[in-house]
C-alpha cells in the first residue's frame, strides 16, 4: 500500500483541512479575544452581538468553538447554531426554524401564535437560570428588511433587567450594509467585534498548533518558511491552511522532511497568491474553498429538513 503524505510526516490526520473542527482552533490574540468578548456579552445578556471579518479570517471557527464551549455548560446555556447557505429564505420561515431550535413543541403555522410560543419558551429557559443563545454564521445572507425586523422583535423579549435571547451574528463586512436596512436593530447592538488576520508570530503559532493536534511536533516549517507563508497569505488562516497543505504534499513527493521557503513560494503561486498587501481583496482561493464547504452544508441541510427535529447546528 502506497505511503500517504500524513504518514511521511508522522501525522495521524490531515492538519490543514478546511473544515472548522474545534480541536484545531488556535487561540491567537484576536480569536481568543473574540471568544472572551462574546461570552462576556452573552453572560451579561446584552442581546445582540455582531462579529465582522473578511473571508477566511476564522469567523466560522470562532462560532463552532463558541458552540462547543456553550454545549459543555448546558446547565447555564441553551445554545444552537445556524449556518445560512443561501439568501432566499423568508422571515416567516426563519422564525419557525428559530422556534424549533429553541425547543418549542409543535411550532404553530400562525405567526402570532408562533411568536407567543417563542416568548413562553424563552421565559421557561430564563426560569431555569439559563441563557438562550442563537449563533448565526454567514448572517450576510439575510438581505431583506423583514428578516432584520423579525430579529429585532425577538430582541425585545426581556425581563425587567435582561434580554431573554442572545443572538450572535457572524459575517463579512457587507453584513453592515444589510443590517443598515433596519437602523433600530443596529442601535440595539450590545457588542461588535472586528476579527482581523494573524500577524507573523501567530501565523507560526497556528501552523505549529495544527501540526501538534494532528500528531506531529517536529519542526516542518522553519521560522524563515513561516515568514514567507505570512507574506503570501497576509495572515488569513484559510489561506495559511491551503498553502501548508499543498506544501506538505509537494514535500512528500520530493521526500523533503522540512519545507523550504522556495517550496512555499511555488505552492503560493500555484494557488494564485502573491505578496500583495491587498490579498484580502483578491481571495480567489478562499471562494473556491467556500464552495466546497457550501456543498457539504447543503447535504447537511437536506438531512436536517428530512428529520425536521431540533439539533445543535442547523443549515438554513
Amino acid at each position: 500500500m502506497a505511503e500517504k503524505h500524513e504518514e511521511f510526516y508522522g501525522l495521524k490526520e490531515a492538519p490543514f483541512a478546511i473544515t472548522p473542527d474545534p480541536r484545531f482552533f488556535y487561540e491567537s490574540k484576536q480569536h481568543a479575544g473574540a471568544l472572551v468578548r462574546i461570552q462576556h456579552a452573552i453572560d451579561g445578556s446584552r442581546g445582540l452581538t455582531v462579529v465582522i471579518g473578511d473571508i477566511g479570517v476564522g469567523k466560522t471557527f470562532v462560532s463552532r468553538k463558541l458552540l462547543e464551549i456553550l454545549e459543555q455548560n448546558l446547565d447555564k446555556y441553551e445554545p444552537s447554531l445556524f449556518v445560512v447557505i443561501h439568501h432566499e429564505i423568508t422571515a416567516a420561515w426563519l422564525v419557525k426554524k428559530l422556534a424549533i431550535q429553541l425547543g418549542c413543541e409543535k411550532p404553530a403555522e400562525d405567526k402570532t401564535t408562533l411568536i407567543s410560543q417563542i416568548c413562553r419558551r424563552l421565559t421557561d429557559i430564563d426560569r431555569q437560570n439559563k441563557k438562550a443563545v442563537i449563533l448565526i454564521d454567514e448572517a450576510h445572507m439575510f438581505q431583506t428588511i423583514e428578516i432584520y425586523e423579525e430579529l429585532r422583535g425577538l430582541m425585545n423579549v426581556e425581563s425587567n433587567d435582561r434580554k431573554l435571547l442572545n443572538i450572535v451574528l457572524f459575517g463579512p463586512p457587507e453584513l453592515d450594509k444589510y443590517m443598515g436596512l433596519d437602523p433600530p436593530l443596529v442601535s440595539r447592538i450590545g457588542l461588535k467585534f472586528n476579527l482581523t488576520p494573524l500577524d507573523e508570530a501567530s501565523t507560526g503559532g497556528l501552523i505549529k498548533h495544527r501540526l501538534k493536534i494532528a500528531g506531529c511536533e517536529n519542526e516542518i516549517f522553519s521560522a524563515e518558511t513561516v515568514k514567507v507563508i505570512h507574506e503570501y497569505t497576509s495572515g488569513i488562516p484559510r489561506l495559511i491552511n491551503g498553502v501548508c497543505e499543498n506544501c506538505l504534499f509537494e514535500g512528500f513527493l520530493a521526500k523533503q522532511k522540512s519545507i523550504s521557503p522556495a517550496a512555499v513560494e511555488k505552492a503560493a503561486l500555484d494557488l494564485g497568491l502573491s505578496k500583495s498587501k491587498d490579498i484580502v481583496a483578491k481571495r480567489s482561493q478562499p471562494i473556491a474553498d467556500k464552495k466546497e464547504e457550501t456543498a457539504e452544508q447543503e447535504k447537511a441541510e437536506k438531512t436536517s429538513e428530512q428529520k425536521e427535529k431540533r439539533s445543535s447546528i442547523s443549515f438554513v
